[in-house]
């Protein structure tokens, strides 16, 4: 069965669908975007995820014609249509057509809503079971004075940068720093490390995204009584951390094992690690707005 892509209202197979090579998304990554994932019939932190969607083009102030409550149901039609229970969502909804320059005015047709449903493996399988190497990025993220972070717009060149070093490194993740050297996130995962039992993550002031998954896992630790917080530091406290590990909506949760050359912990994922995971996959198959009626 053909891919059935919701476009502006209607689902299409992608090779029916067209956007204009005016529209600001294309031109000038002039949008924001949500990736969600549905497990076992449900989609998880599904409002959430919208609210961010919202704040973020609100921000932007791109008016989005749909209320919230309807986009959820685009979302719900989308994975009906492809009879999809276990899914990764990618929500877009960009500024719309314009012109060659960049005033938004210009964008006077309404914003272009594409939404994606189908499978994702952002990383193999067994780097969850051993574990990954990361290197630190040259490339340093843009400050929240310069552009905010939590907009999660479709301008991610500064991780793509970031990203560019993790591949010429050969390695799949690439951590980034503030310009004076405190610890951020990675190009695409936040970040927590493990220290003498506390479970440890930079706050959202900093310029990191707030992330839905980075929410959910200092939630649990809340609930399994697992010590944490919210703190700077900088690549000497990741170097001698007990553990390490990489969170986002596609990645789930992942070990690191390697950071820069450095060994973390004894090299092998922790058993902090493996609890949160353990309670993170149970809930995350147990929780969230139902797609279907049954």
């Amino acid at each position: 069965m053909a891919l059935l892509i919701w476009f502006n209202g209607e689902l299409l197979e992608e090779k029916d669908i067209r956007i204009s090579p005016f529209d600001h998304g294309f031109l000038y990554g002039d949008g924001v975007f949500e990736g969600i994932r549905a497990y076992n019939g449900r989609i998880f932190k599904c409002w959430e995820h919208i609210d961010r969607l919202y704040e973020s083009a609100h921000t932007l102030m791109i008016d989005i014609p749909l209320s919230k409550k309807e986009m959820v149901e685009a979302m719900k039609k989308t994975l009906r249509a492809n009879e999809l229970r276990d899914a990764y969502i990618r929500l877009v909804v960009s500024r719309g057509r314009g012109d060659l320059g960049i005033d938004p005015r210009r964008c006077d047709r309404g914003p272009t809503i594409v939404i994606i449903a189908t499978g994702l493996a952002l990383y193999p399988e067994e780097l969850y079971e051993k574990g990954l190497k990361v290197v630190t990025a040259n490339t340093r993220r843009i400050p929240a004075d310069s552009f905010n972070p939590r907009v999660k717009s479709l301008n991610y060149l500064n991780n793509i940068m970031g990203k560019i070093e993790a591949n010429n490194y050969g390695v799949p993740e690439a951590i980034m720093l503030t310009d004076n050297g405190i610890v951020c996130e990675c190009t695409a995962d936040n970040l927590f490390f493990v220290k003498n039992g506390t479970v440890v993550t930079p706050p959202t002031w900093l310029p990191i995204l707030d992330g839905i998954t980075r929410k959910t896992i200092l939630w649990l630790c809340g609930e399994l009584d697992i010590p944490h917080k919210e703190d700077c530091f900088t690549l000497h406290d990741i170097y001698n951390a007990d553990e390490m590990f990489l969170c986002g909506t596609g990645a789930e949760l992942i070990p690191v094992i390697e950071v820069d050359g450095r060994t973390v912990g004894d090299g092998t994922p922790g058993p902090i690690f493996r609890k949160i995971l353990e309670h993170f996959r149970v809930y995350a198959n147990s929780h969230g707005e139902p797609i279907y009626e049954d």
